[in-house]
């Protein structure tokens, strides 16, 4: 019925991901004691769902904020060059940056992204993603908070999409092959 005929498995249940970001967020609580001007920033559009989590599961004052960004080249491949669709709306000196993504695969974007924000003065920046697949790295980023490490896969659901569609699955599953054309 409907897009889980789609899902040829659940790789992460709603449960499973509301523990984990759980933990992620006691982890963020912890790491933060003390100071101030913690700024969450969500790289839109993927993390919209885990990044709502996220911050509820941050038992200290944050605020938060949205970017926008794509990576250009051709449609199959990244160049890792960004272009900043909309941008943070604050002045980040003197603040606490945690990027949150949805996942974490060649690395192209946020390692512009963190060239592009260590230019603006933040206190500090770290990453936040919710899934990590170190098996596609090309670029020398690693994630500060994890909630996954996992196989290359084409995954879906909790906020990550193929072709605008699936976001809404409370779960993350591995999508079939033939949905999206791959082998």
């Amino acid at each position: 019925m409907g897009m889980a005929n789609d899902i040829e498995s659940v790789l992460y249940t709603e449960e499973q991901l509301k523990a984990r970001v759980a933990k992620m967020g006691a982890d963020i609580t912890r790491d933060y004691q003390g100071k101030e001007k913690i700024l969450l920033v969500s790289v839109l559009r993927g993390s919209y769902i885990f990044m709502a989590d996220l911050s509820r599961a941050i038992d200290l004052p944050c605020l938060v904020d949205f970017m926008v960004v794509s990576s250009y080249g051709s449609d199959t491949q990244s160049s890792g060059q960004v272009e900043i669709k909309k941008d943070i709306s604050m002045n980040l000196e003197g603040y606490h940056v945690i990027i949150v993504e949805d996942i974490l695969d060649s690395g192209n974007t946020l390692y512009y992204l963190m060239k592009i924000l260590k230019l603006r003065k933040a206190a500090s920046i770290r990453i936040c993603t919710l899934m990590d697949k170190p098996d596609r790295r090309v670029r020398p980023i690693k994630a500060d908070y994890v909630g996954f490490e996992i196989p290359d896969a084409f995954v879906v659901g909790y906020g990550l999409d193929y072709d605008q569609r699936y976001r809404n699955l409370p779960y993350v599953g591995i999508l079939k092959p033939e949905v999206y054309g791959g082998k």
